[in-house]
């Protein structure tokens, strides 16, 4: 039989929170930049609802999730006692799973490739809802990673807007393990410039204040907020 996993500790996630706050705070101080300019996005994937209320009773309420399924198990009820959350999906997102996303998410950040996008922009018409649109750029042209890649990236973000009628608001990228992100971060930051584009969704648990110092307008935090994350035997 599966062991119930632990209750989440709500004292450690606020001090956990206020903690990276504090230092997207430094960081942009650092970088001469308002700290009201970075969003904190709470990586919540695989942890129980009650880690998403402790930080919600915290003040936390932007929240990022890998995969649609959990999302719609986790947040309907919490976005029903907490209206003002928000909810960004980060994973790799399917075609077939497109009006789910639509239907659950206020911002999604995973758009890499055509057939998505029609997928999408069929979902925002039929829910008549549109969620916020970020291409997710490869910059590292990891074979494993979802993503377009950095020289595609401008003509996939035309398509998007004049074939698709798709509203695009970011970019969003994960650099490679193991490798410096500055470059990464810059990459991407000129790649927004260029086409317009206000959201930089980049940096994680361990690089956040190097992205915010690039110009990150979201980070995305997990671990540091919610502890290593929970798997049942």
């Amino acid at each position: 039989m599966t062991e119930p996993l632990p209750a989440p500790d709500a004292e450690a996630i606020a001090a956990n929170l206020a903690r990276i706050k504090a230092r997207i705070a430094a960081a942009c101080e650092g970088a001469g930049r308002d700290a009201s300019a970075v969003t904190l996005v709470a990586v919540s994937k695989t942890h129980p609802a009650a880690a998403v209320e402790a930080a919600l009773a915290a003040g936390q309420l932007s929240f990022g999730e890998n995969r649609v399924q959990e999302a719609a198990g986790k947040f309907p009820a919490l976005r029903a006692a907490h209206p003002g959350m928000r909810l960004h999906l980060i994973g790799g997102l399917q075609t077939n799973k497109a009006r789910d996303a639509v239907r659950v998410a206020d911002v999604i950040e995973s758009l890499d490739r055509p057939r998505l996008a029609e997928a999408i922009a069929e979902a925002i018409r039929r829910e008549g809802r549109a969620p916020e649109l970020l291409v997710q750029v490869n910059t590292g042209a990891e074979p494993q990673k979802s993503g377009v890649a950095r020289e595609e990236a401008s003509a996939f973000l035309r398509a998007l807007r004049e074939t698709h009628g798709l509203a695009i608001s970011g970019a969003m990228c994960i650099p490679p393990e193991g490798e410096d992100p500055v470059p990464h971060f810059r990459w991407l930051a000129a790649f927004a410039a260029d086409e317009g584009l206000s959201v930089l969704s980049m940096g994680m648990s361990g690089d956040f204040e190097a992205a915010v110092a690039c110009g990150a307008t979201q980070v995305r935090v997990g671990s540091a907020i919610f502890g290593a994350r929970p798997y049942p035997a």
